[in-house]
């Protein structure tokens, strides 16, 4: 069983910058398909970024592209987004995620079977 510990968020002002952290255990980031969503207050849980297992290929959400970058660092087995440029509509509470059901796209939430227990970014105006 995967379990995923996420961490980092903060309170910072518009245009400012967090980097979240990602770390995994009982498997590795290299093998699984590692992605972050985020749930602003009466909101749906949305996608933001995803990195696939094979060939590393990363996605984005349109709202993020652009200011956002998912890395993985397979000798630390940690997944990170790196969040450039926020804004306050980036508020929200965020979750890493992993799974194996690479017939499943990137952005479904139900293609991950393993959720961090999600860390709050709050960005002020």
């Amino acid at each position: 069983q995967v379990q995923l510990a996420d961490s980092g968020g903060g309170l910072v002002q518009a245009g400012g910058s967090l980097r979240l952290s990602c770390a995994a255990s009982g498997g590795t980031v290299s093998s699984l398909n590692m992605g972050w969503f985020r749930q602003a207050p009466g909101k749906e849980r949305e996608f933001v970024a995803a990195i696939r297992r094979n060939g590393g290929t990363t996605s984005y959400a349109a709202p993020v592209q652009g200011r956002f970058t998912i890395s993985r660092d397979m000798s630390r087995n940690t997944v990170y987004l790196q969040m450039n440029s926020l804004k306050p509509e980036d508020t929200a509470v965020y979750y890493c995620a992993s799974g194996s059901r690479d017939y499943i796209s990137s952005s479904r939430s139900n293609g991950y079977g393993s959720w961090g227990q999600g860390t709050q970014v709050t960005v002020s105006s």
